[in-house]
């Protein structure tokens, strides 16, 4: 049985990158065991986020295709994936 993988997409427009994308493209380096090899992680062109003066809430990072999360931190985003992987 395969297990399932989280997709992560790690805005690095500008605006994120400048503000914490950078270091969360290495975010597979950090992961709990229980994690390893079950999140693909890719950088993306700008998820748009920052439009209409957003730029407070950089860095952007979407899980899944779905949920979009402002202000991302690694503890937001492991939280995030454990909830889509129903850990």
């Amino acid at each position: 049985m395969t297990k399932k993988k989280v997709k992560v997409e790690i805005c690095v427009g500008t605006t994120c990158f400048l503000l914490g994308a950078s270091k969360l493209q290495e975010m597979e380096r950090f992961l709990p065991p229980d994690l390893t090899g079950r999140v693909e992680v890719q950088g993306t062109a700008c998820l748009g986020c920052c439009r209409n003066d957003n730029f407070g809430s950089a860095p952007f990072v979407k899980v899944d295709d779905t949920d979009v999360i402002a202000n991302a931190t690694l503890e937001k985003v492991i939280n995030r994936v454990r909830r889509s992987l129903n850990l």
